[in-house]
């Protein structure tokens, strides 16, 4: 664990902040699709990404999801970091994008590192800024842009993510992730074919160019 611990966080954090993390963290697995947190459920731990990729959604009234942003090798999310300090349940539910591997860190360690080591505080600052953007950047394009260019966005997301240009998803799937419905996702993404965009494939795409 401390070799991948060390190539995703050895140039953020201090040898010593590094062995603590090893010493007191969980080393997971996740395969792709696996739920790793529930809306509504206390939560325990903090997840530090060592590889892999996590997407965190919120969900409305009605059920609906909202695909809020990704979370990458070497960063954490700080609305799980808001819910530990606060001992609040979850408001958000995060997905393995891919099979990703993780350390869990315990809740009482958090505040603990946060007045002891420098870099752990500025990590945590960091990632609130960092995961602020990007919910603007997702209410942002909810309010001033159009749905195809949501779509086109979500599609080079889901690319650059999975590192593939063939995307296993349904239109009823990315139709949730965009809070639409699958009757116009399933319009945009013909005309994105039509102009040899994409290929459309049963329950795949195929990117061919969206610049």
């Amino acid at each position: 664990m401390i070799q991948e611990l060390k190539k995703s966080y050895g140039h953020i954090f201090e040898s010593a902040l590094l062995n603590e993390i090893v010493q007191v963290g969980t080393y997971k697995e996740v395969p792709a699709g696996h739920k790793l947190m529930e809306i509504g459920a206390y939560v325990k731990g903090m997840p530090l990404l060592v590889s892999g990729a996590l997407k965190v959604l919120r969900e409305d009234k009605n059920g609906d999801e909202l695909l809020l942003y990704y979370l990458e090798k070497g960063d954490t999310c700080s609305m799980t970091m808001t819910c530990c300090m606060g001992q609040t349940k979850s408001e958000i539910r995060a997905i393995a994008e891919t099979d990703t591997k993780l350390i869990m860190i315990p809740i009482q360690y958090m505040e603990l590192w946060t007045s002891k080591y420098k870099s752990w505080r500025n990590f945590v600052f960091e990632s609130y800024h960092s995961r602020l953007n990007e919910m603007l950047h997702t209410l942002d394009s909810i309010a001033f842009d159009n749905l195809d260019q949501r779509l086109i966005h979500y599609l080079k997301e889901k690319t650059r993510v999975n590192n593939d240009n063939i995307i296993h998803q349904t239109h009823q799937n990315i139709a949730y992730e965009l809070h639409s419905s699958r009757v116009v996702i399933s319009r945009l993404l013909k005309k994105l074919e039509n102009k040899g965009q994409i290929v459309l494939h049963r329950n795949a795409i195929e990117i061919v160019s969206l610049d």
